[in-house]
This record gives C-alpha cells, structure tokens and sequence, in this order.
C-alpha cells in the first residue's frame, strides 16, 4: 500500500495530537507536517508537498480560506480537506471555489474522516452530510453565494490585517513581516479603506463577524 502523506492543520493542540494518533493508527498513512496557525499551514504545506491536507477553517494568523486557496494555488496536486463546526456552513461554496476537495464537520466519526482521507487520495471529493445539504441548497438557488471575507485585500493584506487583529504595532507588523515601519502603515491603510473601515476598532468586529477570528 502505497503512504498517503498527510498535513494536519489545527490551532489547538490537543486535537491535533488527537487526530494525528487516528489517522496513524490507519496502515498507510503518515503525518508528515502540522501547524498551529494558518501562515505556518502554508509554510508546511510547500515545504512538505503533501498529498493530503487536512485544514481547520477557523485558525489564527491565516483564515482556513485563504490557506485553501494559497495551498491550492501553489499545489494543485495537494488535495485539501476542511475541518470545521457547524456553524461555519456559509464557507462551503466559497472554499470549493477556493480549491477545497473536501469538507467534514469536527463531530463526524473517526471512520468518516479516514473515508474522507481516502477518497482525496484518491482524486475524488468527498463531504460530509452538511455540506452535501448546502450543496443542494445552492442547485436550488443557484444565484445565491457566499462572499470573500477578506474582499479584494491582497496575500499580503490579509496577512497585515491578522497582525492587527492581533493588536500588533505598525513597528511590531514590519519586525514579524520584515518589512518597512513606512511599507506597513501603508499595508495597513489600504486595508481599511478596502474594507471601507474607520480604525482598528472596526476592522476588529470585521474580523470577528466574518469568522476571520475567533
């Protein structure tokens, strides 16, 4: 049988410890990279090249959709499983788009993951019960889709824009980035007035209502 390579993606630790000691008890399967944050996903996932990679939607540092489609964009042979809870079904749609080949919900059993783990590694897709519903919804009402949370904000934005969130500094956002104090504040002005926000107060309930933190 040949390894399935696997990425695990999660911010806490305990379920990530959980799931790697599942998926490892499966002949066949080897956890060759994790991640605690959605920037460290994508640095893993080029440079570990798996050939699945399992990704919590709601991460610190990066949101689960843009890992998906910065993982996608960059290893499109990399076949992307989310992780997510149930009140996150509105980022079905947009993270097929986003190059998602699979979407389960954390509640679902151990063997549905592993199904759902064989199936990506297989070429196929596979979703659990509630994204099959949104999926139905959608062929019912075809013009209705969801947003980008993040707008028309670039890689490098939505990178700015976490920091933020995190309460960093403009001085403190050029040390983590290792760019200019000048090339920052800038960074951080055009994602306010992409967003259509007055401050950090509001780019913070932004972030908060649309997921992007916790």
């Amino acid at each position: 049988m040949e390894t399935i390579r696997l990425l695990l993606a999660d911010d806490h630790s305990i379920v990530r410890e959980g799931l790697v000691s599942l998926l490892e008890q499966h002949e066949g399967y080897q956890v060759v990279a994790q991640a605690a944050d959605g920037v460290e996903a994508v640095e893993q996932a080029l440079a570990n090249r798996p050939d699945v990679a399992i990704i919590d939607l709601s991460m610190p540092g990066l949101h689960g959709m843009e890992v998906v489609r910065r993982i996608h964009a960059e290893l499109p042979d990399t076949r992307i499983l989310v992780l997510t809870h149930h009140d996150e079904e509105e980022y079905v749609l947009p993270l097929i788009q986003a190059g998602a080949s699979g979407y389960l919900v954390k509640d679902s059993a151990g063997e549905e993951l592993r199904r759902a783990v064989d199936a990506l590694s297989r070429g196929q897709a596979y979703f659990g019960a509630h994204a099959a519903k949104v999926l139905a919804e959608q062929q019912r009402n075809p013009h209705r889709s969801a947003e980008d949370p993040y707008g028309s904000l670039t890689d490098r934005e939505r990178e700015v824009l976490h920091l933020v969130c995190e309460g960093l500094t403009t001085k403190e956002i050029a040390r983590r980035l290792d760019i200019g104090v000048k090339t920052a504040e800038n960074h951080r002005g055009r994602v306010l007035d992409k967003l259509g926000l007055a401050n950090t107060a509001e780019l913070v309930r932004y972030a908060a209502k649309r997921g992007l933190i916790s």
